[in-house]
């Protein structure tokens, strides 16, 4: 596939790292020389060095013959006029834009065909915001992922000493939590993955992938004893788009404060939230976290745009006794260094929206990607059509289907049913199926399983 990425920054850097492991022709426009010849030396592609908007520079790009641009820049105005002019000029067959000023994603007409051309809105603080409201509403989760529009869920947990089921094999789990209906997919044990079967033993610090309907889910996580308490009391270190955002979406289901260094940026934050309180002050200074009471703090959440002042403000609360600390992480070697160790959740915005793009990009009828384990596994919501002549998935059990090795299929969503995957479940045309592809360099092959067959009409 061909496709031109505007924007060299956090999240298009990453997005043009993804996609060069898949054997796509990727060229890269940015404004800053010196990003794109780092680009060049780490990554398979081409750099072209110009705005993006312009016609001639897109031109030079090859747009008369991409598949896909991806506006990602940090100006609203240059992706959507750039869409446009893709659109208008090139005839570029998808146009897909990062748009993050509130001020234009709340009309629904204006980025109609007719008005703005962009097929497809990526908005990264909506996202993330969502993201962690997710990891909030799951204590005791480290990543939480939603298929079929909410009914069917994966969380991802990490085992402990204490854990109920840690010690335990797959096939004694069913007897015993039997009104509990979920499936082990995954297990990631000192940097392998490993596909389990009836066998597999569950370990300390193993980073199991569960998949289920969300009650199932949660009713799991209560009775292994592996969810924390209920959150009641939230702390945002932030008053900028995410923090606000997160407070707003918050603040009606739990005590939420909101630390903000800038007067201007607080005072913002408290005419847009109604009972979240908002605090003009240093989310790092040891005396005011003391005096919001942290040690009554379940979950604090530093979501600035400094990841250092994040790592840091996390550090001391959670020192201070804040029971969880979340920080927003934009550089992919921090996530690593900190996750598990002095911070209990890493949040990377730039895998949060891959995930969004990939499903824009993926061959067959993919329609959900999330990025696993900072991009090097992939779980996919695909669908399933044809017939058994037709298709190589429809018509058969799963123990017939040739998924590649570190696949695996854990959930199949049929009209509103949400059935647990087996080795006998047969798959049926108009599934919808969730896989986990341990090894990302396997896609393309379960991409080409969902593929129908051309003699298909």
């Amino acid at each position: 596939m061909k496709i031109i990425i505007l924007g060299a920054g956090q999240v298009g850097s990453s997005v043009a790292a993804n996609l060069c492991s898949e054997a796509n022709d990727i060229t890269v426009i940015d404004r800053n020389p010196a990003v794109l010849r780092n680009l060049q030396e780490r990554l398979d592609l081409k750099t072209i060095n110009g705005s993006g908007s312009h016609p001639s520079v897109l031109d030079q790009a090859g747009a008369r013959d991409a598949d896909m641009i991806i506006a990602v820049t940090n100006s609203d105005e240059t992706n959507m006029v750039a869409c446009q002019v893709a659109y208008t000029v090139f005839h570029t067959p998808t146009k897909i834009a990062r748009v993050r000023n509130n001020e234009y994603l709340s009309s629904d007409r204006l980025f109609a065909l007719e008005a703005m051309p962009v097929d497809v809105l990526i908005s990264p603080e909506q996202v993330v915001t969502e993201y962690i409201a997710r990891l909030i509403g799951f204590p005791g989760a480290l990543q939480v992922l939603d298929f079929a529009s909410g009914r069917v869920q994966m969380v991802a947990v990490k085992m402990t000493d204490q854990s109920e089921i840690a010690g335990k094999r797959i096939s004694d789990l069913a007897a015993h939590m039997p009104k509990i209906e979920f499936r082990i997919v995954s297990i990631f044990r000192g940097g392998q993955t490993i596909i389990p079967d009836g066998d597999t033993e569950i370990l300390a610090d193993d980073e199991v992938f569960i998949i289920g309907a969300p009650k199932h889910i949660r009713s799991l996580l209560k009775s292994t004893k592996q969810t924390d308490k209920p959150v009641k009391r939230i702390i945002i270190a932030s008053g900028g788009n995410i923090g606000r955002r997160l407070a707003k979406l918050l603040e009606n289901r739990y005590q939420v404060k909101v630390i903000e260094l800038s007067a201007e940026k607080a005072q913002k934050a408290a005419e847009e939230l109604n009972s979240a309180i908002v605090l003009n002050g240093d989310a790092a200074d040891e005396e005011l976290l003391i005096e919001e009471n942290i040690d009554d703090t379940d979950v604090f959440c530093a979501l600035t745009n400094a990841d250092e002042a994040n790592i840091i403000s996390c550090m001391l609360a959670k020192r201070l006794g804040a029971h969880k600390v979340m920080a927003l992480i934009n550089r992919a070697a921090y996530v690593d260094l900190v996750q598990s160790n002095v911070i209990d959740i890493a949040i990377s915005p730039q895998q949060a929206t891959i995930g969004s793009l990939l499903a824009h990009i993926r061959k067959g009828d993919v329609v959900v990607v999330h990025s696993l384990r900072r991009g090097a596994a992939e779980a996919i919501e695909a669908v399933a059509h044809g017939d058994r002549t037709t298709s190589n998935v429809v018509g058969r059990s799963i123990e017939e289907i040739a998924l590649p090795p570190d696949t695996s299929i854990g959930a199949i969503v049929r009209d509103d049913e949400v059935i647990i995957a087996h080795h006998d479940t047969v798959i049926a045309s108009e599934d919808h199926v969730i896989l986990l592809v341990g090894d990302k360099k396997r896609v393309p092959e379960v991409e080409r399983l969902f593929q129908v067959k051309i003699t298909f009409l």
